[in-house]
């Protein structure tokens, strides 16, 4: 998978948080303060569509802009990429860092074993 600039994600989630895809207007209106000028928006979203994580519907003339990836499915394959550049791929690594510099506490790492046993009864 092709990477995301940041903001190229952050049109991204704008269009995520839309569910259903949205026109230029809507994605713009769900961009965070301060706004995006609209032209840089179309850029972006041209780019996006280019690498294949947008798609376009025309009804009436006026571009319909859907995401051809999940926010899931993104997020999955971003958090693999980054364990693997950084932690030669082991996620025990990754966790030991986060409690390391303080990021996930032993409480939150119980209440995450404690899911995943639940999980692995079911």
């Amino acid at each position: 998978m092709k990477k995301l600039t940041q903001a190229e994600e952050q049109i991204m989630h704008a269009l995520w948080a839309l569910e259903n895809g949205g026109f230029l207007k809507d994605i713009i209106e769900n961009l965070p303060e301060p706004r995006t000028h609209h032209n840089t928006v179309a850029t972006l979203l041209k780019i996006l569509v280019e690498k294949q994580f947008v798609g376009i519907q025309n009804p009436n003339r006026n571009n319909f802009y859907i995401p051809l990836i999940s926010k899931e499915d993104y997020t999955e394959q971003r958090i693999a990429g980054l364990t693997e550049s950084f932690f030669a791929g082991s996620y025990s690594s990754v966790i030991s860092f986060l409690v390391d510099k303080k990021q996930i506490s032993i409480k939150e790492l119980e209440l995450l074993l404690k899911q995943l046993k639940n999980r692995s009864h079911e």
